[in-house]
């Protein structure tokens, strides 16, 4: 599946439970939306995926990918230790720069 470097770089990263690399996907102002929150700029999406991490195990394997360079939905199987795993799951991104801008997390 061919996807933006920094979506490929993103789902390493969440795989790697690694929450520094996965915020340094985002730009300086990024916004992330999920579970009806929102996340405001890399230390607060940083705090927030590592919670996640620790809590819930996630794991992400594409299975979908449309966009353009700017913008685009990365469809995802998701797995952890969490309700109903696995699901399927819509990352609704927007890119600038090489970096997300915002994603909204949809089921």
């Amino acid at each position: 599946m061919n996807v933006p470097k920094v979506i490929a770089e993103l789902v390493k990263a969440q795989n790697n439970q690694d929450s520094i690399a996965y915020a340094n996907c985002f730009s300086e102002t990024a916004l992330v939306y999920d579970e009806g929150k929102n996340h405001h700029g890399k230390k607060e999406i940083q705090e927030w995926i590592a919670q996640a991490n620790q809590t819930f195990k996630t794991v992400m394997k594409p299975i979908g990918y449309t966009g353009t360079a700017t913008s685009g939905v990365l469809s995802a199987e998701i797995s952890g230790s969490f309700p109903g795993s696995p699901l399927v799951l819509n990352y609704h991104l927007e890119l600038k720069d090489g970096l997300i801008e915002s994603l909204k997390i949809k089921g």
